[in-house]
């Protein structure tokens, strides 16, 4: 699911300790060979549903297209867990050969020299052309001239709705063009019996990443130009911030679902807006799989108000190789990453899921250009990436975010004013900003 998608506080003492063992201790994972005598991939990845079931598709397609490699997929319970379960892995020094991750957690492994340098296998291999892959995604898988990370496909969140009830209302799609008419459009579609509201205008995704892409889009930012302040309290935040949390709290015209384990209150959402108990919500790219567009339309996020421009966030997901991975395994992996990655299978994926394709010549297969013809909301993910806002790498490795995490959670679930929240997550953020800057 999106960039930057749902966080944890998983990245404290814990990842140093883990990390620092590394040094200690040169054994990598043993080569193991499957059953069919082929040499075994292990390969990790937090998606769940038919998401989940596609990436089993394509493994499937890929095992038997040579008889070298046989990868074997493990599906953990979401992004979070995959970081979390890796640095345990790390720990015990038996890690997978490949592994899915959110741009910010690859760079923080990156940092701690616990990831493989994939230019070692792109050197060797006389068909990869950096060209190839769309020059944003790519140029965030390096540092300091180490390919620590491949793009795997992209992802920006934009907006589903429900087409009959907005245009009941007498809303059209291109009235949506600012947060501010979404919510007076919001007002017009709610329904309730007494005061118990029984169909919502709109749900924002639980989290701080709709809040941080509406406050990049009323001409915010997270730091300033020279990294060395955070801004995240400036009055460009908090005006969205507030907005979101009178519609969601004070005018109930919003709502948001925040139980469950994993990916549960992301279906949840969805379940919403399937099931007509809300107008549209803010998700994935890659929800375009579970979604019915008969029912539904998709547009891209808007600006915050008039006068602004939409800076949603767009971004990567990474496919990293631990250092520790067998060296024949390794090689693995890399071949996986090119098969994935290849020009008909990147299309095929970005079929099934809605995911935004890294290879710029997916789009040019035959199976794109009629799918597109045939279902143009798949082009909408990849027209918004073209003016949005790039990956926030956190220097902090994560301290940043886990603040904005933490005043989302204020905001959207415990009713506090947004200027209370963002006011102190800044004090933290900027202390733990402080603390890099220094080493």
């Amino acid at each position: 699911m999106n960039r930057m998608l749902k966080k944890g506080f998983v990245i404290g003492l814990a990842l140093t300790i883990s990390i620092g063992l590394i040094s200690c201790n040169t054994g990598k994972s043993k080569e193991t060979l499957s059953s069919n005598g082929k040499i075994k991939v292990e390969y990790w990845y937090g998606l769940g549903g038919k998401l989940g079931k596609n990436m089993d598709n394509i493994i499937n397609d890929f095992n038997n297209s040579q008889d070298k490699y046989e990868v074997k997929g493990i599906s953990q319970e979401d992004y979070d867990a995959t970081f979390k379960n890796l640095q345990a892995a790390i720990a015990a020094k038996k890690t997978p050969a490949l592994v899915v991750l959110e741009p910010d957690k690859g760079a923080i492994l990156n940092n701690k020299g616990a990831l493989a340098d994939i230019g070692n296998y792109t050197a060797e291999d006389s068909n990869f052309n950096s060209d190839n892959y769309i020059k944003s995604f790519f140029e965030s898988c390096k540092k300091d001239n180490k390919l620590y990370a491949f793009p795997m496909f992209g992802t920006t969140q934009v907006l589903y709705y429900n087409k009959k009830e907005f245009e009941n209302a007498g809303i059209s799609k291109d009235s949506l063009n600012t947060w501010s008419k979404i919510a007076e459009a919001s007002k017009k579609v709610i329904k309730k019996d007494g005061d118990e509201t029984k169909f919502y205008g709109w749900e924002p995704m639980w989290g701080a990443d709709n809040l941080i892409d509406a406050s990049l889009s009323n001409g915010g930012s997270i730091l300033s130009e020279d990294g060395s302040n955070v801004l995240i309290n400036s009055p460009e935040w908090i005006e969205v911030w507030e907005n979101f949390r009178m519609w969601i709290h004070d005018d109930k015209i919003m709502k948001i679902n925040s139980s469950g384990q994993g990916w549960e209150y992301w279906y949840s959402t969805i379940d919403d807006v399937m099931q007509d108990r809300a107008g549209g919500y803010t998700g994935s790219s890659g929800d375009q799989g579970d979604l019915d567009f008969e029912k539904l339309g998709a547009i891209e996020q808007p600006a915050f108000k008039e006068g602004k421009e939409a800076k949603p966030i767009a971004e990567a997901r990474l496919l990293v190789i631990p250092k520790l991975a067998n060296e024949e395994a390794k090689k693995g992996a890399y071949e996986f990453i090119k098969y994935f990655t290849s020009p008909e299978v990147n299309a095929k994926w970005s079929i099934a899921s809605g995911y935004i394709p890294v290879n710029k010549a997916a789009c040019n297969t035959d199976a794109f250009k009629e799918y597109v013809e045939k279902n143009p909301q798949a082009l909408v993910p990849i027209t918004q990436a073209l003016h949005a806002s790039k990956s926030f790498i956190d220097p902090t490795n994560g301290k940043i975010y886990d603040a904005l995490k933490v005043a989302a959670d204020k905001v959207e679930l415990e009713n506090v004013s947004a200027k209370e929240a963002l006011d102190e997550a800044e004090k933290i953020a900027q202390s733990e900003l402080d603390k890099t800057l220094k080493k």
